[in-house]
């Protein structure tokens, strides 16, 4: 049962990987024209963004991270959850608040050619690969701070203040201590940001940038043709494998670096305190990422709520808030049923096999919204070619049921982390103990394992909801007539141009985001008590 389960789940990716199979003269002839026209554009593109971005969430996470963690100033406690919050911001929502505000006819420029009285376009195109680096940068950066912080805490201010005994000056302690203990976190998070990036459709689609995720889409809907949009996705699904790989190397190595200085600890150390110019410069590096990626865009959206709260589409609103929060809910419940059953079953039983499934169905998450959307539709289409009784292609197509496939495919690993999570803080004994009083299988699962996995559970359908919330490549193709959800509407409303209209259902959004946000806050400030306590 956990096999079948498992190879639902990843046949999508599988097939995409299967597509080269079905070579045919159709889709080589479309792969050459695009080779030697706009594939190389789409590769140089894609590879110019992730450098940038890469850059960008590095130079904002890593200066926030270590700020927070090895040094002391006024207000570090509130940066500390304050420089999460655009976590809470869909990088499509950042890039309609940026475009409606800096375009040239947005209110800043129109202010500026009317106050100094200019003409002609003052600020650079927003719409850009420039732009979308931008967008990316200041919507990612929390994945390398969060893990930088995370591995800067433990032991950071302890052997930062061992080098000052040494004679060590300040700089030599940042760059020769701090950064080498944070480097693997630091790959680790510019991979996930990079991941995250590979796996976008909004921005690169509203800025009309030519990645590689534009070119499947192109391949698929313009061209008709499925197989070559496969064989497309699998070079983006190599770079993410690649992604992955260089992500998993380096927990590995920041496991390593943990338990090599995990005897350095010292409850003496001190975070170091910033006066004067320092503690200026240490607010302006903390403060800059919050207002570029959280404030200013949700007061860009905010001007257009205010100037006239008549034009926006309240009735609609609630239909599209009721399908988005109806498809979240349905998929948030089956993932945490997916992932209990897959969670137990290894539990029961870890074999070599069990354990395989799972990390297979963990994979998904890393998997582009596009390249699941094209893996699902090309085994759909094969059976519905040979038994066209069958029906699997409407089932698919025109009802939720396609969708929510695509939403399991990516979002079960979320679940299934949370749950395994919850199952590594059940002891065994209760099992065995259940077990001596002639509890069965399932009894045991229900009555000793549920109860106690409740929160892990909430947390991972919580999770789970919240991206599908925001989730928008697979929800634009899959999705049935009359089942627009926030996402979808807020990337038409600005495709047309209607920014103010666009403001509302992505407001929503971002309020929905901030739930998953403070809850990893509290997590955090829980762990870092928890962590003084033990100290002491």
């Amino acid at each position: 049962m956990l096999v079948l389960l498992a190879f639902v789940l990843v046949l999508p990716v599988l097939a995409v990987g299967a597509s080269w199979l079905q070579w045919n003269e159709v889709s080589a002839q479309i792969l050459r024209e695009m080779a030697a026209t706009v594939l190389p554009e789409y590769l140089w593109v894609t590879v110019k963004l992730t450098l940038m971005v890469g850059v960008g969430v590095i130079a904002m996470g890593v200066p926030a991270a270590v700020l927070v963690t090895v040094f002391d100033f006024p207000g570090r406690r509130s940066f500390e959850w304050l420089l999460l919050l655009p976590l809470a911001m869909p990088a499509y929502v950042t890039a309609y608040a940026y475009t409606d505000f800096l375009q040239f006819s947005g209110p800043l420029q129109v202010w500026l050619r009317a106050t100094f009285g200019l003409e002609g376009r003052l600020l650079p195109e927003v719409r850009s690969v420039g732009g979308a680096a931008w967008v990316f940068s200041f919507s990612m950066y929390p994945y390398v701070y969060l893990l930088a912080r995370a591995a800067l805490a433990e032991r950071a201010p302890q052997l930062m203040e061992a080098a000052r005994l040494l004679g060590a000056s300040l700089p030599r302690r940042l760059m020769e201590v701090a950064l080498p203990m944070a480097r693997p976190a630091i790959a680790a998070g510019t991979a996930l940001a990079l991941m995250e990036v590979l796996a976008d459709y909004g921005v690169s689609a509203y800025f009309g940038i030519q990645t590689f995720t534009a070119g499947i889409y192109k391949a698929w809907l313009s061209m008709d043709n499925r197989v070559a949009a496969a064989q497309l996705a699998t070079l983006l699904l190599a770079l993410v494998v690649v992604l992955l790989w260089l992500e998993q190397r380096a927990q590995r190595r920041l496991r390593f670096v943990g338990s090599a200085t995990a005897r350095a600890s010292s409850s003496e150390a001190r975070p170091i305190v910033l006066t004067g110019g320092r503690r200026a410069l240490a607010w302006v590096l903390c403060l800059l990422p919050v207002l570029m990626g959280f404030v200013l865009p949700v007061a860009f959206m905010l001007r257009p709520l205010a100037a006239d709260w008549s034009v926006l589409p309240w009735d609609r609103f609630l239909v599209w808030a009721w399908n988005s929060i109806r498809l979240g809910a349905i998929t948030a419940a089956l993932a945490v049923l997916a992932a209990w059953f897959i969670a137990y079953s290894v539990r029961r039983a870890p074999t070599p096999l069990r354990r395989g499934a799972a990390q297979l169905v963990a994979l998904g998450y890393a998997v582009p919204g596009a390249v699941i959307v094209v893996g699902m539709l090309l085994p759909v289409g094969w059976v519905q070619a040979r038994w066209p009784e069958s029906g699997v292609g409407g089932w698919i197509t025109v009802t939720i049921v396609g969708l929510v496939w695509a939403y399991l495919v990516r979002f079960v690993a979320v679940a299934l982390q949370s749950m395994q999570s919850g199952y590594a803080r059940v002891p065994r004994s209760l099992d065995e103990s259940a077990r001596m009083l002639g509890a069965g299988g399932l009894s045991v699962a229900a009555r000793v394992h549920w109860p106690l996995l409740r929160r892990a559970s909430m947390a991972g359908a919580l999770l789970v909801f919240v991206d599908v919330m925001k989730e928008l490549p697979a929800t634009i193709v899959l999705r049935p007539f009359n089942t627009d959800t926030l996402a979808v509407v807020a990337n038409q409303l600005a495709r047309d141009e209607r920014l103010g209209e666009a403001a509302l259902p992505s407001l929503a959004l971002v309020l929905v985001g901030l739930v998953p946000v403070m809850l990893l806050s509290r997590t955090l400030r829980s762990s870092a008590r928890g962590a003084s306590a033990s100290a002491a």
